[in-house]
């Protein structure tokens, strides 16, 4: 197959290696989920405009995803040598490599690559298997049916006789034992088979919330022009539960819109580079109100897109903004290295670091956090803190001006071998 018709292949990996679903993708390049999915497929060409806005949605350049082949190798020679912690690779001469041996250099890539979606993939599952409510629900239907069963027959194979009538109702217990078993069984299969197709799947209410408002790309131009976070109807977001948490947020949402006109903050930002901190003096408002409205721009208002996270003092995750790179646990668990649980240790106190995701490719991240209380206690009541991250990504040029700080995504899924964080052993450490 010539090379150039790969492009689509080469959307999808990287869409994969960045954590990104596709109904995401397509939504932040303007086109439709089932249009992307051909693109994907290699049955639709592509180019102009619509590559150099999927190229910057996944974080890489035009030449990565078409014929550049020798670029797109030479930059994931370099990506996975600066991955491999502890092995002095001479990445001054991976030009030479790619010309000498080109048929090891692609080996050497795709194995990067393969590794790099396989960590993904393992994440999404470890995710999945830990916190997917249908999920364990099934199960302990499966479970549950299958003790029964078993329960069941043990009593029919005990020696001696039993009366007629308690034969025949213990079978019928067993027969519908056993069709129960055959339905939870045939469901959870179908369950687990339909994952990719169905990548808006939506488990607890949190993440109905959080899948609601990815939906709406975080803004709400009916909210920004009424002020009234009724304006937003919440009908698709699911339960009950999901409404309530979805109301508080869209509340948030319009007291930090009131705060922070959109046309005066767009004027701001227009000005000067962005700074958190001079936008909390100018609008005079705390940083979590910078934070989070700065994660509810539109499009093109920002030069680089922004990630947000907030949890409360127990350190579970409340609510995310994903970003491109940046991988983040469905629920809690996250990284304790995180400066978004650093600042519950300094209330009040605004935080900056420059961190990598360790295992990942080494994309640097400024992470700007701070932990304030929500309210202010009485004597005889202690406050009650939570925490706010925003992750900006650092470009190219910024990229070395400064040790960045390696974290994890979770230790469950960390490479790292000496971290004193650690709270349990990594499936990807030696000998998994």
């Amino acid at each position: 197959m010539p090379r150039d018709t790969l492009t689509g292949s080469r959307i999808r990996e990287r869409r994969l290696i960045a954590g990104l679903r596709q109904a995401d993708l397509a939504r932040e390049a303007g086109i439709s989920a089932s249009y992307l999915n051909l693109i994907e497929h290699n049955r639709r060409r592509i180019g102009g405009k619509l590559l150099v806005d999927i190229a910057g949605v996944l974080g890489v350049e035009p030449s990565m995803l078409t014929e550049g082949a020798g670029a797109a190798l030479i930059s994931t020679l370099r990506e996975a040598a600066a991955d491999a912690e502890g092995v002095p690779a001479e990445t001054d001469r991976v030009d030479e490599l790619a010309g000498r041996f080109p048929g090891w250099a692609e080996l050497l890539g795709n194995m990067h690559r393969r590794i790099v979606s396989l960590e993904r993939t393992v994440q999404t599952l470890s995710d999945r298997l830990t916190h997917d409510p249908h999920l364990a629900n099934s199960l302990h239907e499966v479970l549950s049916t299958a003790a029964a069963i078993r329960s069941t027959a043990a009593i029919l194979a005990e020696p001696g006789e039993l009366d007629a009538e308690w034969r025949n109702r213990f079978h019928g217990n067993l027969h519908q034992d056993a069709e129960r078993l055959a339905e939870s069984s045939k469901a959870l299969v179908a369950y687990l088979d339909d994952s990719d197709a169905h990548e808006e799947r939506r488990g607890n209410p949190q993440e109905q919330v959080e899948s609601f408002f990815a939906s709406h790309n975080h803004h709400f131009p009916m909210i920004e022009e009424t002020g009234d976070p009724d304006a937003v109807p919440l009908d698709p977001v699911g339960s009950s539960a999901a409404k309530t948490i979805g109301r508080a947020v869209l509340s948030a949402y319009a007291a930090d819109a009131k705060a922070m006109p959109l046309e005066m903050l767009t004027m701001e930002l227009e000005k000067a580079p962005l700074d958190p901190m001079a936008l909390a003096r100018h609008f005079d408002v705390d940083l979590p109100t910078v934070f989070r409205r700065l994660a509810t721009l539109p499009d093109g208002i920002l030069d680089r897109p922004v990630g947000l996270v907030v949890c409360d003092a127990s350190g579970s995750v409340l609510f995310r903004k994903s970003l491109p790179g940046f991988a983040m646990p469905r629920h809690g668990e996250s990284c304790p290295l995180w400066p978004l649980f650093s600042a519950l240790n300094r209330p009040l106190v605004p935080l900056r670091r420059r961190v990598t995701q360790l295992g990942r490719t080494q994309a640097a991240f400024d992470c700007l956090a701070i932990a304030w209380p929500q309210d202010i206690p009485d004597f005889d009541r202690d406050p009650i803190y939570r925490s706010i991250m925003l992750i900006l990504p650092v470009s190219a040029d910024e990229q070395g001006t400064q040790t960045a700080l390696p974290v994890g995504t979770t230790c469950r899924l960390c490479p790292s071998g000496d971290c004193a964080a650690r709270r349990e052993p990594s499936i990807l450490g030696e000998g998994f």
